[in-house]
């Protein structure tokens, strides 16, 4: 049912499609346990998805109607901090990019690039079947992180390079993930580039949440994963990074504050969580212990209620 599911409408890799298929395969793992996953679904999943639902929501208020989208700044500091003279994006796409044919390292940017709309939920996923102790850490930080990105969006609207390039302000440039969606059948890419207000913003670019999320996921896993998981998880982002800059989604500056933003979510979720813990600690600590009675007291209030000492048995 699936497959002609996904052949018939391709298959699905953002949200709106992806979190049915997600839930009823956490329906499928809890037949013996409904119990847990009908709590979970409302406890744990509902609010989740909400407050996701609702950043994609209000992504769209950077959508420069309050204030223009900036392009020189990144630039610059992509020009001569990162790219010494020419901008990454601009030198990479210059000698890997070939229009009239598609190579392997193009599918291979499609696919990391398009990872990050199926990966972190399914991440949510097996921690929630597997790891519940983690999943709703998990939860905070993304959402954490993905509001903190949308704060920066909406003061700093940013074109990301393909966008500069379609205005002439960078040189002529592909927007790579859109060409290889074109090539690639089964495949929903619609909703990649999806505009307005619903689901994407085309100005949405500084910090990238692609490469901030991305990291997010490595972190997490990291106590988990073995030798092998580890190497993984440390060129997941960096395949990311160079994903996003090679198909003209990001400049570096936007991938390195991705990163830059992640880190200091976790690090401030991590101080608020040890002064609650703290703050919890203190509170049992100050409350008065118990007082225990004594058996020379109960017999003393024993026999001033009845006038007579009570008797032992």
């Amino acid at each position: 049912m699936a497959w002609l599911a996904w052949r018939r409408h391709g298959v699905p890799v953002l949200g709106d499609r992806l979190w049915p298929w997600l839930i009823g395969f956490m329906l499928a793992l809890s037949v013996t346990n409904l119990r847990r996953f009908l709590r979970g679904l409302i406890v744990d999943w509902l609010p989740f998805v909400a407050a996701l639902t609702l950043y994609d929501l209000l992504r769209g208020i950077a959508d420069g109607r309050l204030l223009p989208a900036h392009a020189h700044p990144q630039m610059w500091v992509d020009k001569y901090l990162f790219g010494f003279g020419t901008v990454p994006t601009v030198f990479l796409q210059r000698h890997l990019w070939d229009p009239a044919r598609l190579h392997w390292y193009d599918y291979a940017t499609w696919f990391v690039y398009t990872s990050y709309f199926f990966v972190m939920p399914l991440v949510a996923v097996a921690l929630w079947l597997w790891a519940p102790e983690r999943f709703r850490r998990y939860a905070l930080l993304v959402v954490a992180v993905a509001f903190a990105a949308m704060a920066t969006y909406v003061v700093y609207p940013a074109m990301p390079p393909w966008l500069a390039s379609e205005t002439h302000v960078l040189p002529p440039l592909a927007r790579i993930i859109g060409v290889v969606s074109g090539h690639l059948p089964y495949v929903d890419g619609r909703t990649l580039f999806e505009k307005g207000t619903y689901w994407a913003n085309d100005i949405a670019a500084m910090p990238s949440l692609h490469e901030g999320l991305t990291l997010l996921v490595s972190i997490t896993l990291w106590p988990l994963a073995g030798r092998i998981g580890r190497v993984l998880l440390v060129l997941y982002p960096l395949a990311m990074a160079f994903a996003l800059v090679y198909a003209a989604e990001h400049y570096v500056i936007e991938v390195v504050l991705g990163c830059v933003y992640t880190v200091a979510v976790i690090a401030a979720v991590n101080r608020a969580q040890a002064w609650w813990e703290k703050r919890g600690a203190r509170a049992v600590t100050s409350r008065p212990a118990p007082r225990v009675e004594l058996p020379a007291e109960r017999e003393a209030y024993a026999f001033a209620s009845s006038g007579e000492p009570s008797r032992q048995r």
